[in-house]
């Protein structure tokens, strides 16, 4: 069947309008809308039956006239957005099932392919969505826009979905007994309340610690990018007693349904480091892309320790040497610790010792030099390596440890993060980072 008996056909159905006859042939003859195309195959059909020109006075039954609408819809989405900040946007389409129908009827009176040319959510996608980039000045994004519309057809309305916001940056924790997120009590399960009385576990608070290090930084992100809530991701963890030094770790906060997304990371990381009143310090702020939060949580990273060490009666410094050399490049078994059981599943882990370096304490009690009851020990390790279990042994659930080397007890009295690396930086990839305005 030609273009123009397919026109003819599609004409001789009832009232068409322009852009539901062009979409019957919108795979052809690129650079046209349907609109044009329809209106050509209009007065090609009349100049070849030496017809009248006679365009349509009744309302489209295919469309039922809402192509005469892209405008308004257009007008309506950008006045939806109005208070929000996005430059990029997506938009969909709900059409009823009785024009999606229609749609496929005319096909069928034109005796074309029901997939043939384009469907009406398509042109309404892509002719509302150009209209609101124009009104708006922003750019349509297929993949993980700023803010998505959806009109429906059937209810008139326009529903605006506003997608997160994300900053990634590295912390460092400068204080202990600190914890990376909120540490809900389980005693009284947050409520702060326990058989009737205040819960001696959190003072009634709900919370087993008063600060961590999401509570620091994200409500000041939050404020920022006047959102609705605001998620901490880290790459990992340190435990709540353990301080996170050198160039700190990273983490992204999310803030759903942001107003403000260019925010100016300079000034929000003074903001930040001024609230956190030196408990927590960040650096390097930068607005990033959706994927950046897989990227963190999945982080492979090595990382180095330092640590405190009591050992359970003196060492001299050749016992103490000898079982550094030992875990040197060690592979460890490790059982999963006792003092996380409770939370973790029963596994045996092997992990790898990257370096190991240590110094005495100085003197024992009894004042003999080169012997020492006290140490400090650096450890690099693999991702995953349980590091307080690698001195002490935990009972012999880690192998090797130190306190298996030296033969006697060994505790972790205080530890540091210095620092958190993986194998290649994966977050200087300039892919996952959103260029700013207002740096």
């Amino acid at each position: 069947m030609t273009v123009l008996a397919a026109a003819r056909a599609a004409l001789a159905s009832g009232p068409v309008c322009d852009p539901c006859l062009g979409r019957l042939v919108a795979d052809r003859s690129f650079g046209l809308t349907n609109r044009e195309r329809g209106r050509s195959l209009r007065v090609a059909v009349a100049l070849e039956d030496d017809e009248p020109f006679d365009p349509p006075e009744e309302p489209c039954w295919v469309c039922e006239g809402e192509c005469d609408r892209f405008d308004v819809w257009a007008e309506r989405a950008a006045t939806a957005l109005q208070g929000y900040d996005f430059a990029t946007y997506q938009v969909g389409t709900s059409v009823p099932p009785l024009l999606e129908e229609n749609d496929r009827l005319l096909r069928e009176d034109a005796g074309l392919d029901p997939e043939a040319g384009e469907l009406l959510k398509s042109e309404f996608n892509r002719e509302v969505g150009k209209r609101l980039g124009q009104v708006t000045g922003t750019e349509v994004d297929f993949e993980r826009p700023d803010v998505q519309v959806r009109c429906d057809l059937a209810t008139d309305e326009v529903d605006v979905q506003v997608n997160s916001a994300f900053v990634y940056g590295r912390y460092r924790k400068l204080e202990r007994d600190i914890p990376q997120t909120e540490w809900p009590c389980r005693e009284c399960n947050e409520t702060g309340i326990k058989r009737g009385e205040e819960c001696p576990g959190c003072d009634g608070t709900g919370y087993r610690y008063d600060r961590s290090v999401e509570e620091l930084t994200a409500p000041v992100v939050l404020e920022a990018m006047d959102g609705e809530s605001a998620t901490f991701h880290g790459a990992g963890r340190e435990d709540v007693d353990a301080l996170m030094l050198g160039d700190g770790r990273p983490f992204v906060i999310e803030v759903d349904e942001p107003r403000v997304r260019d925010v100016d990371v300079d000034a929000l990381e003074a903001e930040i480091n001024q609230f956190a009143d030196g408990a927590v310090e960040v650096r390097g702020l930068r607005r990033a892309t959706y994927d950046m939060v897989e990227r963190v949580k999945e982080l492979d990273a090595s990382k180095t320790y330092r640590m405190d060490v009591a050992l359970g009666e003196p060492v001299d410094e050749g016992t103490f040497a000898d079982a550094l050399a030992t875990l040197d490049g060690a592979t460890i078994q490790q059982e999963t610790p006792q003092r996380v059981d409770h939370r973790r599943a029963d596994l045996t882990r092997t992990r790898q010792v990257y370096d190991v370096d240590g110094d005495l304490g100085g003197s024992d009690e009894s004042g003999t030099v080169g012997t020492s009851d006290r140490a400090t020990v650096d450890v690099h390790g693999e991702g995953g390596l349980y590091v307080k279990e690698l001195v002490s042994g935990d009972e012999g659930r880690t192998v090797p440890s130190l306190a298996d080397e030296l033969g006697v007890a060994a505790t972790v009295t205080a530890l540091d993060v210095l620092d958190v690396t993986g194998e290649a930086d994966p977050f200087e990839d300039e892919d996952f980072f959103v260029d700013s305005t207002s740096d």
